[in-house]
């Protein structure tokens, strides 16, 4: 189960889809693109991710793998699916491109088998092993249409009689209109470089309107301006008439010929149509890889049951946004087991905890999409069957007013659906009301998490969770580490101690009056105080060594 339904564009998976669907060629691929959704079968999720880091080999041209010219040949095909039904030229040499290249990806496939049959990329032959080839279909569709969709006089003997005594009648025509202009020109008629012109598909003559009664013929149109009508001499009258007809039969000729090819298709429609669409998911998974190449995608290890052991993630929209910015980003490692399967973060505000969650969210919810998530290598993914998120940003004025109320219902379902392949990530967990009562329940709630053997990443500013993470089997502590000197954030993230808020050294950084900062520190306490000092001198410790 994904959680809630606006849990994609919370983690930003959004964009990612967007960039893939982007990258895709044909409309087939960008359905599958829209269409990628989360899978808890682990066969299904492995297939997808060693398919994608095969192509990334194809993707970087160790392999060079033909383009995908299908076009809009499945939406021509379908068309032809009816009896007695056709297409135009250009239509039906979309198809023939189809065909042709689902022949050259055949054979780009082929070449990559051993002598045994035995492929150097296993997961793609195996999709591309269902591709059909329709060799001589696409041979009938070249015989009857050149390269450019036209259809060659040669497509059938009647087109061929046809076109014959077209281009013979023209000559006639064209023969008897220069006789006839010769002596219009000579009697004062037409002008001397006058020319015929094309009117309704025949050949006319442009004549002042003062002459027009002195050629003989019928007047089939006249200029915007008046001063030119366009006259069809009687000589030629039977002539035009005649190429007129041959023209229509040959339209005639034309449109049986492609009938009868479309016949000739239609038994095969179905198998073509699957092959196209094995082309889209081919077409499809290049997308995803030319992604993964962008984001530093790479194919980890992969269990059936849930495991998160990271190395070196970062989150793919911030590592494209700040690399616009000429900015790095900083990578996150983390480490999470059986043993310590939930981490509480803490730390300063702006110190990275957000983003350490989404991160969380968006590499492995990319994983289990099937997309190689920007780790290295050596990390470690498991399946998980539930993400649940809880990220209080994006909120409108309306539902500011009941967002604590907000929380309790996703802690309600989190408890109630939490089982131990879910993994929950909450942001500033206890936020949004009195912070006594707050911690306190957000303390009994963790306590049901750890129960249910639930795995997760929860960000808290709350001393008792810190507390209790450390007294909790199941739980472990973890901060985002910050420079107290530069009073600022370094965004790396260090687990096994908690992390403090920094809230006394970043007021007195600002300017804050001491006065008021000794007086916030008798409010809280001495324990308080010196429960976040020792926390500082543990963070310049680690630092240090």
């Amino acid at each position: 189960m994904i959680y809630p339904e606006s849990f994609e564009s919370k983690i930003g998976f959004a964009k990612v889809r967007e960039s893939v669907a982007k990258r895709c060629t044909t409309a087939g691929a960008r359905v599958r693109a829209n269409e990628m959704a989360f899978s808890t079968d682990f066969s299904f999720v492995r297939s997808n991710l060693l398919g994608v880091h095969e192509m990334t080999g194809i993707a970087r041209g160790e392999d060079a793998m033909p383009g995908n010219n299908c076009g809009e040949a499945a939406t021509v095909l379908k068309s032809l699916k009816v009896p007695g039904t056709s297409c135009a030229p250009d239509e039906m040499l979309a198809v023939a491109k189809a065909l042709e290249c689902m022949e050259t990806t055949s054979r780009f496939f082929k070449t990559l088998r051993d002598e045994e049959g035995v492929s150097r990329l296993p997961e793609l032959d195996s999709i591309a092993s269902k591709i059909e080839t329709f060799e001589q279909s696409r041979r009938e569709i070249e015989r009857i249409l050149d390269r450019f969709g036209n259809v060659k006089d040669n497509a059938s003997p009647a087109l061929a009689d046809i076109r014959k005594s077209l281009s013979s009648m023209s000559g006639t025509v064209n023969a008897a209109l220069r006789r006839v202009m010769t002596k219009a020109i000579s009697e004062g008629i037409l002008d001397s470089d006058a020319s015929p012109a094309m009117r309704d598909g025949r050949l006319v003559l442009p004549v002042a309107p003062m002459n027009k009664r002195r050629l003989p013929g019928i007047v089939h149109d006249e200029s915007a301006s008046g001063k030119t009508v366009y006259i069809e001499p009687a000589e030629v009258v039977e002539a035009n008439n005649r190429i007129r007809e041959l023209q229509l039969e040959e339209k005639r000729e034309i449109m049986r010929i492609l009938a009868e090819l479309a016949s000739l298709l239609r038994p095969f429609i179905p198998a073509i149509l699957k092959s196209i669409d094995t082309l889209d998911y081919l077409d499809f998974i290049r997308a995803k890889a030319l992604f993964a190449l962008d984001t530093g995608g790479a194919m980890p290890h992969l269990s059936k049951k849930p495991e998160l052991e990271w190395y070196h993630a970062v989150h793919p929209v911030l590592l494209k946004s700040l690399r616009s910015q000429g900015r790095e980003i900083v990578p996150l490692d983390i480490n999470l087991s059986a043993q310590k399967r939930i981490l509480i973060i803490s730390g300063p505000n702006a110190g990275g905890k957000s983003v350490c969650l989404k991160t969380v969210g968006i590499v492995q919810y990319m994983a289990q999409c099937g997309m190689l998530p920007p780790v290295y290598e050596n990390s470690h993914f498991g399946i998980f069957n539930d993400i649940f998120v809880d990220i209080g940003d994006n909120q409108s004025i309306e539902d500011d007013l009941s967002t604590y109320s907000s929380h309790l219902r996703n802690m309600k379902l989190f408890v109630g659906r939490g089982r131990p392949t879910s993994l929950v990530l909450i942001d500033e967990f206890g936020s949004g009301t009195e912070p006594q009562i707050g911690g306190a329940i957000a303390q009994a709630v963790l306590h049901k998490f750890a129960d249910a053997k639930m795995w997760g990443v929860i960000t808290t500013h709350y001393q008792n969770l810190k507390q209790f993470a450390e007294d909790t089997d199941g739980l472990v502590n973890g901060s985002m580490l910050y420079d107290r000197h530069l009073m600022q954030p370094l965004f790396k993230l260090s687990i096994g101690n908690p992390g403090s808020s920094f809230a006394v050294e970043i007021a007195r950084k600002t300017g804050l009056p001491a006065d008021i900062i000794e007086e916030a520190e008798s409010i809280v306490g001495s324990e308080y105080i010196n429960l976040d000092k020792y926390l500082l001198d543990i963070a310049i410790d680690k630092k240090y060594w």
